[in-house]
């Protein structure tokens, strides 16, 4: 076996925020001093190692002298504890409108996942892959998320299967919430598969399907639309390149929520942006 030195590319700041977070998790807990196998500074640096480089978890184990039991354990209490600080979406809302914020960008992703046989009947009545995607053509969960005008994220929903439309994951958590704030002036842009989501929710009128040319203003207003919505696919490669976990998860699906507030609150601490 060969070793050789590696030097982790986040802030002394970081490590230390997490790990400051962790001993706050192990005081609630009653944890007694020196039982357990890591100190705070190390699990954080053993989790951002996972978030940042994809360290596979048996790899970190090794690293870091402990069972791969152990090193699971401590990705999933950490995980759980910097979502826990992610900002809910009312926070996410009163921030945007106590920052005078001209408007919000909504988008949604598929992150990438294993191979997931858990079944689902098609609106066609067939039956099909639930984590399936056919917009990605991959299997995956979907993410809705809300960007500032600038394209940093803001807030980050709970996951939904591949095979959910991005409308219909929005209507289940982000719209409720939004069309209030909408109807108090602060206007939301979306791509055309939100097309219908309803009031605020301004998304580009779609090309008619009788062939006809739009007119010079509509194709006017579709254009100032995209150039100002398309920041929001800065907002997903600020979480998923940076954090490279996101590319890939291997884990259950059902955690890729949980993975990605944990990855937005690494960001805004990066960023200076806590909300």
């Amino acid at each position: 076996m060969i070793t050789y030195r590696a030097t982790l590319d986040v802030s002394r700041d970081l490590v230390r925020h997490v790990a400051t977070l962790l001993a706050a998790e192990r005081r609630r807990r009653g944890t007694r001093a020196d039982t357990r196998a890591l100190t705070c500074f190390g699990q954080a640096v053993l989790v951002l190692r996972w978030f940042r480089d994809r360290t596979d978890p048996t790899a970190l184990a090794r690293d870091h002298h402990i069972s791969r039991a152990t090193a699971y354990r401590y990705l999933d209490e950490a995980i759980a504890i910097l979502a826990d600080q992610a900002p809910d979406l009312h926070q996410c809302l009163r921030h945007a409108q106590t920052q005078e914020l001209p408007h919000l960008i909504l988008d949604g992703t598929v992150i990438a996942t294993d191979r997931c046989r858990e079944k689902t009947t098609s609106v066609k009545g067939e039956p099909i892959d639930l984590w399936y995607s056919g917009k990605t053509h991959h299997h995956g969960g979907n993410l809705q998320a809300l960007f500032a005008p600038d394209g940093m994220p803001l807030w980050v929903s709970d996951v939904e299967p591949g095979s959910i439309h991005d409308l219909v994951a929005a209507r289940t958590h982000v719209l409720p919430a939004l069309y209030p704030a909408c109807a108090r002036g602060l206007p939301v842009l979306a791509d055309a598969g939100y097309d219908g989501a309803g009031l605020g929710v301004r998304t580009p009128a779609r090309q008619p399907a009788d062939g006809n040319i739009l007119d010079v203003d509509t194709r006017t207003r579709n254009m100032l639309l995209r150039a100002l919505r398309c920041l929001g696919e800065r907002g997903f490669a600020l979480l998923t390149q940076r954090w490279r976990t996101l590319q890939r998860i291997t884990a259950s699906p059902s955690k890729i929520g949980d993975i990605a507030r944990a990855a937005l609150v690494l960001t805004h601490f990066e960023h200076g942006r806590l909300i």
